[in-house]
């Protein structure tokens, strides 16, 4: 995968001919279903709370769908499925579960975040070897791994849920969760963030220098609690670099 010719596009199209060439059509069938139910799976395994909360027919058949629109475009199939939540928001027969294409964006961050580089957190008291007038034009570089998802469904809580690290019986469905993904050091972790922390955090992935990110969070916060948030980012592992120069970097995730 990617395969050559008419080739790929028959192997996901079954309403297509056998291409020209091929001595036996029922083994070239037979491959055909073994290829989608393959890519099915590999969508179940980077999506399990996605298909707890469908069952397993309703995600498959979903899952189908999505595989012959959106085949593979590279023969590593761990990180297949980067479409597959706008997939699913834009898929008729799930519009009765809002909150299930946030949940998979949740689960791609984490699976990128699995996958993703590593880099050694500093600690706070890093931050205490800059001059105290330099501290608002200071710039955190984030983890590598960390994500951040804004949504308005308890997307942490459903995952939890349905993925077996929460064995609560209800969830809110009416309580939105921004949600801080990364992986520090040996597990991918969530952490559930305020309004306020959630804006801050944003700020610095946007590029944003610390006094520009405290003043983002206000704005959105009045209570924001500069100090705490700053020391929760540092604490959490988040932060992988200080420094103080013309303008921020961008995180691109």
């Amino acid at each position: 995968m990617p395969w050559p010719g008419d080739i790929g596009s028959a192997l996901l199209a079954p309403e297509r001919p056998v291409p020209s060439g091929i001595d036996r059509p029922e083994r070239f069938a037979v491959y055909r279903n073994n290829v989608v139910v393959g890519l099915i799976e590999a969508l179940a395994a980077a999506y399990p709370a996605t298909k707890a909360l469908v069952g397993e027919r309703f995600f498959n058949a979903m899952a189908g769908v999505h595989v012959r629109a959106e085949p593979p475009t590279s023969p590593v199939l761990i990180l297949y499925g980067a479409g597959f939540a706008a997939f699913i928001e834009g898929f008729a027969p799930a519009r009765r579960l809002p909150f299930l294409a946030d949940v998979a964006r949740l689960e791609r961050l984490w699976l990128e975040a699995f996958h993703g580089a590593e880099a050694a957190p500093v600690p706070l008291d890093a931050l205490a070897r800059l001059p105290e007038a330099a501290l608002a034009e200071a710039c955190l570089a984030l983890h590598p791994t960390a994500g951040l998802l804004a949504s308005r469904h308890p997307v942490a809580a459903l995952w939890a849920a349905d993925t077996g690290r929460d064995t609560r019986d209800a969830v809110d469905l009416g309580r939105a969760e921004t949600v801080l993904v990364l992986r520090p050091h040996d597990r991918v972790e969530l952490h559930l963030l305020e309004p306020g922390e959630a804006a801050f955090v944003a700020a610095l992935r946007a590029g944003r220098p610390l006094g520009a990110a405290a003043e983002a969070a206000l704005a959105v916060a009045p209570g924001f609690r500069f100090a705490a948030a700053l020391g929760r980012i540092f604490a959490v592992g988040a932060v992988t670099a200080i420094s103080i120069r013309q303008g921020c970097s961008s995180h691109d995730r």
